[in-house]
Parts: structure tokens; C-alpha cells; sequence
């Protein structure tokens, strides 16, 4: 393989990755509906698997652990902050390489939940 290939390779690789994080964090940050849960309904929670817990028949006790698991993978999701404006920065860059290399139109993107303003900033129709 040549050198040039290898960056192609490279370069296809970046834009893939970068297009998959924000592809990711917008899917995970997407608005729902409904009453949305903060980080102390989740504890509220917790609190009440705990207490179910020591009171719990062997069954209940292996729903009860695994909600609690469950509970606190959501908590430490809430903790994590995502620097959406970093790979909104990122994916505009790599963006039409991607697309273009995969030949995947912009109205792809759009109904994958990409902002059209993000669209428009990276140049695509």
C-alpha cells in the first residue's frame, strides 16, 4: 500500500469517527417526551431499591440488583458532560468528506436527526 493510501485510509477513518460521535451525542441528548428524570428522581429511586432489597424474596432480590444496576448506569449518564459544541466543530469539519466518500446524501443526515443548520455550515444540500 502506498503512503497516500494509507492517509486516504486515515483520513476516511477520522471523518467516520467523528461523524458516529456526533451521530451519538445527539441520538443520547434527543428531547423526550414527557416528564424528564433528574438525577434526584434517580436517587430517589435507588433509595427505594435499597430498601426493598432487605426485605426482598430471592427473586425479587435479582430484579431489585438489577434495577438498582440499571439505575446507577443512568445516574452516571446524567453525571457525564458531552461537549456537544466540540463534535458539532468536528463533524462539520469531516462531515462532506464522509459523505461524499460514502455517497450519502444530506436529507440522510437530516432524518437522522442532524440539525439543518449543521448541514448548512458544512456546506451540504
Amino acid at each position: 500500500m502506498s503512503q497516500a493510501h494509507k492517509d486516504a485510509l486515515a483520513k476516511g477513518r477520522e471523518a467516520s469517527r467523528h461523524v458516529r460521535a456526533y451521530l451519538e451525542a445527539l441520538e443520547r441528548h434527543r428531547p423526550r417526551r414527557g416528564r424528564q428524570r433528574t438525577p434526584e428522581s434517580i436517587k430517589r429511586q435507588l433509595d427505594a431499591v435499597e430498601a426493598g432489597l432487605a426485605r426482598a424474596g430471592a427473586m425479587q432480590k435479582l430484579e431489585l440488583i438489577a434495577k438498582r444496576m440499571q439505575l446507577e448506569a443512568e445516574l452516571q449518564a446524567k453525571k457525564t458532560k458531552v461537549d456537544l459544541a466540540a463534535l458539532r466543530r468536528n463533524f462539520i469539519k469531516h462531515v462532506p468528506h464522509y459523505a461524499r466518500s460514502k455517497g450519502i446524501p444530506a436529507q440522510a443526515f437530516r432524518q437522522a436527526g442532524v440539525p439543518a443548520a449543521d448541514l448548512r455550515a458544512a456546506g451540504l444540500k
